[in-house]
């Protein structure tokens, strides 16, 4: 989400028990090991966006979205029209993170990291991202970035997100990823997943990506190269979700870096 996050913190009382996201459930490792990341690569650089294919069941993705409703497992709620940043509104984890939303951050963290390098290193900048995500979120903690990204969001009828850019602080892992919680089609229709690529002296492009249920997305937080005919030029991002038409949609966002 944009700069802003300002809301109240959630309280967490006394629950009956962990969040349902973070009760036992299958190992993703599997799941995960079977990413086709060199397709992804090669999508990334040419449009700016990859989809991962469907990485969550069902089931999981109803466990996760259904922790919305409760107070224990969260930091904050943000509601969106309040910061005029759309409307809907969304809920940051706390530390520690339910079992999914931690295993899907740390694993897919290390190949993102090669294609981040990458980038870094076709725009000419030094300081490589570190393989590990725990040695990664040493650097945020270091420079004061030290509260938890990941985050739920809700979108009901008529609902929708500005275009925007998630950052937090002076350090930002150049990649993130949004997973579908909700059955388009069957849970609610409209709210598309939009990217924008605002190209120098040219008009803006934009993708609209059409996602399954337990599909995630992985996009550029803020800015990738584009290899022209004169060299490597940048191009700024941006992404957002149109309006809802019907229903009830939720989505789980991976951000890597930590907040300040």
């Amino acid at each position: 989400m944009p700069l802003g996050d300002t809301e109240a913190t959630v309280g967490c009382p006394r629950g009956d028990g962990p969040p349902l996201a973070s009760r036992s459930a299958p190992s993703l490792s599997p799941r995960l090991a079977g990413i086709d990341w060199r397709r992804i690569g090669a999508e990334l650089d040419a449009f700016g966006v990859s989809t991962t294919g469907v990485l969550l069941a069902p089931e999981e993705c109803a466990r996760i979205a259904s922790a919305y409703g409760r107070e224990e497992g969260f930091r904050s709620r943000i509601v969106m029209s309040r910061h005029g940043f759309g409307r809907g509104e969304y809920k940051y984890y706390a530390y520690p993170l339910p079992t999914p939303v931690a295993e899907l951050r740390e694993a897919l963290y290390p190949p993102l990291a090669d294609i981040a390098n990458r980038w870094e290193a076709a725009f000419g900048r030094s300081g490589a991202f570190p393989p590990d995500h725990g040695a990664y979120l040493e650097r945020c903690h270091a420079a004061g970035q030290a509260r938890p990204t990941p985050l739920l969001l809700r979108y009901e009828v008529g609902d929708y997100n500005c275009l925007h850019q998630d950052l937090y602080g002076a350090l930002a892992f150049p990649l993130q990823v949004a997973f579908l919680l909700s059955a388009p089609g069957e849970q609610f229709t409209g709210g598309e997943f939009v990217l924008t690529e605002q190209r120098p002296r040219m008009q803006s492009r934009a993708e609209v990506v059409s996602l399954r249920q337990g599909e995630g997305v992985i996009f550029p937080v803020n800015q990738r190269p584009v290899q022209g005919g004169r060299g490597v030029y940048r191009v700024t991002m941006r992404h957002g979700v149109s309006r809802l038409r019907s229903g009830e949609r939720f989505t789980l966002g991976i951000i890597f870096h930590d907040a300040a």
